[in-house]
């Protein structure tokens, strides 16, 4: 056998999947946007990407930061409302992105429950963290990490929307930060989630493809795990479900009044 069809054979036992620094992924939202897909169709397939990873039961709620982490938020309670899953959302800031506040004023007229965070007050069957994304790095300020220590005591079954709050999504690195059931990354998944530390904070992740075009490649992660070392290649932790939860075609305006949203579970 040549090295060419050896090669070619050791390619065939593996499948691989891109990692992204949370930079690239800034840059590929950017460009996919300018190339064409709304902001806001983006925002709704990740939410959508969101309720078809989860079975729902019992009362969600929905806790949201400011930006487009928050906005993902209100647009999965208009999902989660629309197929008759009974939702609040709980706010930490009155600040909206452009299509956040779209996504919120849809809930509010589908009769959606939007309070401020009272401490002590965070219950539900399932909480969906939706408070900070892969932007934030630093110290956090008191009342988020208030909200997120009331959230890893509450024994509601946890879900973090594309990160879990509190945590660097380059190096899995946290202070405090959620500690979810399941994690839900958004477009593809970022280096600091399948870090050892990242590990300590998710019992399982999952990632959905809403149809961000990559602006440049960065690493793979391998699958499944072992084999040779190879350079950009990173090893495929046992938290991450490495099947895609795939909506990258789905058109918001074609589809957003559409209920009910077929589900298939990843938990």
């Amino acid at each position: 056998m040549t090295e060419n069809k050896k090669w070619e054979a050791h390619m065939d036992q593996y499948r691989y999947i891109d990692c992204v620094s949370v930079s690239t992924m800034r840059e590929s939202d950017v460009r996919t946007i300018e190339r064409g897909t709304p902001g806001i169709t983006l925002m709704y397939r990740a939410a959508l990407g969101v309720y078809k990873a989860v079975r729902w039961y019992g009362e969600t709620v929905i806790v949201v930061g400011s930006g487009n982490n928050g906005g993902d938020g209100y647009a999965l309670a208009c999902i989660l409302q629309m197929n008759g899953f009974a939702c609040r959302i709980v706010t930490l800031s009155d600040s909206r992105s452009a299509d956040g506040d779209h996504f919120a004023k849809r809930a509010e007229t589908l009769g959606v429950p939007i309070v401020p965070y009272v401490p002590g007050e965070l219950r539900g069957s399932i909480i969906v963290d939706c408070i900070l994304g892969t932007g934030f790095h630093g110290r956090l300020r008191e009342r988020y990490a208030q909200a997120i220590t009331e959230i890893n005591a509450s024994g509601a079954f946890t879900v973090s929307v594309d990160i879990n709050s509190g945590m660097n999504g380059d190096t899995g690195e946290a202070e405090t930060a959620v500690c979810s059931d399941l994690t839900v990354t958004i477009g593809f998944v970022k280096t600091g989630l399948i870090t050892e530390n990242a590990g300590r904070y998710m019992k399982k992740l999952v990632w959905t493809d809403i149809g961000i075009e990559l602006s440049r490649k960065e690493k793979l992660i391998r699958i499944p795990d072992g084999g040779n070392a190879e350079v950009g290649v990173l090893p495929c932790p046992g938290w991450l479900d490495t099947a895609p939860v795939d909506v990258h075609d789905v058109s918001y305006e074609v589809h957003a009044l559409r209920s009910p949203v077929q589900t298939h579970y990843t938990v």
